[in-house]
């Protein structure tokens, strides 16, 4: 089952497969893993498997069942994209976003490989690339992870997000052209890394150069609240316009850098990549 989440960019979640494997660095303390072990432990029927990558046939027609339109977190708990996903499986999941079209679902990876080459089939079999309320996203936590954003740019959608989350280190400079939304964040979690507030701006800088709006989430801890979600003193949580997306909320450059002279080296002390 699913329901109401905390996360704070999306409004519920829904996860037709569980279980994932470590692919890099921003796996290392997967807060899935953590919490799949621990709902195990309470004989929780779902997480039989513990961590193993399983597809759950019964969940896969959830948001047909719930009728108030919400933005949908799919597979909080897994990776869809996963080495070990069937694609016939996939399938459902994405014909059931098809059919459920009042929602908004937000699809995130760490193989955006694996998603772009779906996408393909997808338009081939239905003669239309993802629709605009199929948001596909892809994590990028530090420079190694960086390529993915390239990868992503080859899904065929409307909507192409970036969750800079667990946020490890600065990102060197990257062009964002085709993005169009990026989520920030710390980690959290007992064995956290810490997150440095120059990183964000960086980052946010770099955002607000290519147009993207920016949520920023958490700066983490030992728990996700733990020291809060404020940006010099400024909650940030723009969304992509359109369906699901309400517009840009509150974020003045300004603000968020403080000042146009420590703004201008945040920029002069990034790399430009292609």
């Amino acid at each position: 089952m699913a329901g109401n989440s905390a996360i704070e960019w999306t409004e519920a979640t829904w996860n037709p497969s569980t279980g994932c494997s470590k692919v890099s660095s921003g796996c290392k303390n997967c807060y899935a893993e953590r919490l799949s072990n621990r709902l195990r432990a309470m004989g929780q029927e779902k997480y039989r498997n513990n961590f193993q990558y399983t597809e759950h046939e019964g969940e896969v027609d959830l948001p047909l069942r719930w009728h108030k339109p919400r933005r949908i977190f799919v597979n909080s708990m897994s990776d869809l994209f996963h080495e070990e996903s069937d694609y016939a499986f996939v399938k459902k999941c994405f014909d059931t976003m098809l059919k459920a079209d009042w929602h908004t679902y937000q699809v995130l990876t760490k193989r955006p490989a694996r998603m772009a080459e779906f996408s393909r089939l997808f338009e081939t079999l239905h003669g239309f690339p993802l629709p605009s309320h199929i948001w596909m996203g892809t994590s990028v936590e530090d420079n190694r992870a960086v390529p993915r954003i390239t990868e992503l740019r080859a899904v065929r959608c409307s909507v192409r997000f970036i969750s800079f989350e667990p946020l490890l280190e600065g990102i060197r400079r990257v062009r964002l052209r085709g993005i169009d939304w990026a989520i920030i964040g710390g980690e959290s979690g007992p064995h956290c890394r810490k997150m440095d507030p120059k990183w964000v701006d960086s980052l946010i800088l770099q955002c607000r150069r290519d147009g993207v709006p920016v949520f920023f989430k958490q700066w983490g801890g030992r728990t996700p609240k733990a020291n809060g979600r404020l940006v010099h003193n400024e909650a940030i949580s723009e969304y992509p316009t359109g369906p699901g997306g309400r517009g840009r909320g509150r974020g003045r450059q300004a603000l968020l850098l403080g000042t146009a002279a420590r703004a201008g080296r945040v920029a002069n002390d990034m790399t430009a990549v292609s």
